[in-house]
């Protein structure tokens, strides 16, 4: 069956290790949209930290965001949205707070702030890069649950892969787990690792498979393809999963297709070998 939608990963996947998208990605990807395929870009990022990358594609495309918790438009609009009962962010906050070093809480409000934090080190070597990225939209506060006011989109957590994997072990076991879903994100090479929580039954796996049926494509009729812990369940559920030759061993070890690395076009080569080349 004919691949009509095509959901990518941002980092590690479209961009380089620069953090550009290689003119070759560039130019499947156009081609794939004037072919009438839609992408979907899927990214744990922020709309804030993702319009960096989208507006690059001077082309309309959707925007699952957040690990699954937003869908938007390529200009922002908000299509769809997945908000953690702030009870539930609550406990989050305050059951976690003796495993860890900061928190921070997501909102869809792009005229506000959008991040509020506690426990910011901004001086920190492995942090420093994603809370300058973000400092435009950050608001940083002495208690978060002072500054819960209503629902978040997300709560969020960073630090090194190890204290982030002991994290996600002590959320697996809270008792009032089944309320929320989590996932990791790991940049083993700088020691660096983002544990993002949200509702229960939120990922890019159920937000892609909720967006493919408002658009009636079946899961045969989508591809996806990532590199991380947190592509896992996008991956799951397209008809066709293509992982990095850069991706975590997790991804690679599940007996899917294996394409070149980011900083090789590997995204433009799967899509050559997979989609244009049936068409």
């Amino acid at each position: 069956m004919a691949i009509r939608l095509i959901a990518i990963d941002i980092d590690g996947t479209l961009t380089n290790s620069r953090g550009e998208i290689p003119r070759v990605n560039h130019l499947a990807i156009n081609h794939a949209l004037d072919c009438g395929i839609k992408i979907v870009l899927a990214t744990g990022r922020s709309f804030h930290h993702t319009r960096l990358i989208s507006d690059n594609l001077h082309r309309s495309v959707k925007l699952i965001l957040n690990n699954g918790a937003l869908v938007k438009s390529s200009s922002g609009e908000t299509l769809e949205r997945c908000v953690i009962p702030k009870a539930t962010a609550a406990y989050i906050i305050e059951a976690t707070r003796v495993a860890r070093e900061n928190a921070l809480m997501m909102f869809d409000e792009p005229a506000k702030y959008e991040l509020v934090a506690e426990g910011v080190d901004w001086n920190h070597p492995n942090r420093q890069p994603y809370y300058e990225l973000h400092q435009s939209i950050i608001l940083e506060v002495d208690s978060l649950l002072d500054a819960l006011s209503h629902d978040p989109i997300q709560v969020s957590f960073n630090g090194s892969v190890d204290a982030m994997r002991t994290l996600a072990e002590v959320l697996t076991r809270l008792p009032r787990a089944h309320e929320f879903s989590h996932t990791l994100t790991e940049y083993v090479y700088r020691d660096f690792s983002l544990l993002d929580v949200l509702t229960a039954g939120c990922s890019k796996g159920t937000t892609l498979q909720r967006l493919a049926k408002r658009l009636a494509i079946s899961r045969d009729e989508v591809m996806a393809i990532g590199d991380n812990l947190n592509d896992r369940d996008m991956l799951e559920f397209a008809g066709l999963a293509i992982v990095m030759g850069n991706a975590v061993p997790e991804l690679k070890s599940r007996g899917w297709p294996v394409t070149g690395n980011h900083d090789d076009g590997g995204l433009a080569t799967a899509m050559e070998q997979f989609v244009f080349q049936s068409m």
